[in-house]
């Protein structure tokens, strides 16, 4: 499960987020290409920006289920 407190600095404010438990496999990109993209140093995953409609809510619910790492959260500020 995504811990907030542990949440990269470059994902962008809002609800979505990824944590340091992030292993950039880029699944998260492929579910919600909208929403995620890699890192600017490549190190990690990251919410670019926070979904605008539901199909992009629906591709960030999908990208939480296929995290292998579980580190996608939906709690965030």
């Amino acid at each position: 499960m995504a811990d907030k407190t542990r949440r990269f600095e470059d994902n962008v404010p809002g609800k979505y987020y990824v944590d340091e438990d992030c292993i950039s496999c880029g699944a998260c990109i492929d579910a919600a290409p909208n929403n995620f993209k890699e890192s600017d140093d490549g190190d990690h995953d990251v919410v670019f920006k926070q979904p605008e409609n539901e199909e992009e809510e629906k591709q960030c619910q999908d990208a939480i289920a296929e995290c292998p790492v579980e580190c996608i959260g939906d709690d965030g500020d």
